[in-house]
């Protein structure tokens, strides 16, 4: 990684992805050595189109509803009206790049304590989304999920030497989500959505600037028994980049639909994160409750949004330079966000009677990362979250007006 300091472009994509906490990540498997294979297609020329046309698109090559407007309060709730389990608890995951460690190691730990529930909704945005998959089919999904989150490095994410629409070329990212999205994996996301459970991903749609919320579960089910479809599992697969592609750092990932009279469009999608950093409902909805109106009514009792961040401030003095700037100045900002998301999740639960509880990477964790993927800190940072999980004090509750109340005991839930 000492390269980093020598490139300018490599600074840059450093500091957005490191101060500003943008998710990005990895999915699978051991460091490996760099084979020619097809780098990550480039958007390329787009035939143009409207958002009347966009608004009526769908996904090529399926034939069944697969997603929705993330920002529309009344699709969002016909879509848990739809699914039978949604009464149970829920597992928001938040984006945070190579802190998904965090949420990896604590849903491994609370797997071993046999406390962790069989969720009915998992919603994941950028590295949330990477590991919303794999938490969906439960524990089998936890190795997949530690040996990504501790083995790899920033070469197994992304490598210089950027295009026209970003500064980096992720097809090592690409190749490992191939790899790890299997049909397999499919086939065991298909067979617990047909529980009655849902898997949604947020990405955002570039031409319009709104958020889009996937079924993944919808989409598996589209591959047909041996997870094999090739369009199914192809977007499957570009679904779950998207959701790590940060705008300007990684490129956008091409995702063609069709129109209702037949014409081909190509849509570009990115990072989920870019919208909100966690999504547990609409924002019109989550906003709508500090009136007190009602837009959206969750059927669960319990909801628990793990934070793959941090919302303390963090000290450290800034160099006399644009990117250390920058990168600081960032850094407040993804904090303020995810601080205001949290303040309005707060507010939409109560008003909804949710118990809401919220982990996030508080001062038990001390390590600090010396470069983007650092290995140990990754390491340390699971070993620490599985920690939490067994014993079962990860979690603090949302309940008052104010905030925080005291930590909550996963072995009682």
């Amino acid at each position: 990684m000492s390269g980093l300091t020598r490139r300018p472009i490599a600074a840059l994509a450093a500091a957005c992805m490191l101060s500003a906490a943008f998710p990005d990540l990895s999915l699978a498997g051991p460091n490996t050595a760099k084979v020619a294979e097809k780098p990550v297609e480039k958007p390329g020329t787009r035939a143009a189109f409207t958002a009347e046309d966009m608004a009526a698109a769908r996904p090529a090559g399926l034939d069944r509803p697969v997603r929705i407007p993330g920002d529309e309060p009344a699709a969002f709730q016909a879509l848990i009206d739809d699914a039978p389990a949604a009464a149970e608890p829920w597992l928001v995951l938040s984006g945070g790049g190579e802190d998904g460690a965090f949420a990896a190691g604590l849903l491994a730990g609370w797997s071993a304590a046999g406390t962790r529930p069989d969720f009915g909704v998992i919603t994941g945005v950028s590295t949330g989304a990477l590991i919303a998959p794999f938490a969906f089919v439960g524990r089998p999904g936890d190795a997949p999920l530690r040996e990504a989150y501790t083995t790899i490095t920033a070469a197994d994410v992304f490598e210089f030497g950027g295009s026209d629409v970003a500064l980096t070329d992720t097809w090592p990212l690409k190749r490992r989500i191939d790899r790890a999205v299997t049909p397999a994996l499919l086939q065991a996301v298909a067979a617990e959505h047909a529980k009655g459970r849902r898997l949604l991903v947020a990405t955002t749609e570039i031409d319009s600037g709104r958020p889009v919320l996937w079924d993944l579960g919808a989409i598996a089910a589209s591959a047909g028994p041996k997870g094999a479809d090739p369009k199914a599992l192809g977007l499957f697969r570009s679904i779950v980049l998207a959701s790590s592609a940060v705008p300007g750092v990684f490129p956008p990932v091409a995702i063609d639909a069709t129109l209702a009279d037949g014409r081909a469009i190509r849509e570009l999608h990115a990072d989920g994160g870019t919208t909100a950093p966690f999504y547990l409902a609409p924002k019109r909805a989550l906003t709508a409750a500090l009136t007190g109106a009602q837009l959206v009514r969750i059927p669960a009792r319990t909801v628990y949004v793990v934070v793959n961040n941090s919302t303390r401030p963090h000290f450290e003095m800034a160099r006399p330079t644009t990117l250390s700037v920058l990168g600081r100045a960032m850094s407040a900002a993804i904090k303020a966000q995810l601080q205001d998301a949290l303040a309005l999740s707060g507010a939409f639960g109560r008003r909804e009677g949710l118990d809401l509880q919220v982990a996030e990477i508080d001062g038990r964790f001390t390590a600090t990362a010396p470069g983007p993927f650092d290995q140990r800190y990754m390491q340390a940072l699971y070993a620490h979250g599985e920690k939490l999980g067994r014993a079962g004090d990860a979690f603090t509750g949302q309940a008052g007006p104010g905030g925080q109340g005291e930590p909550q005991t996963l072995a009682r839930r």
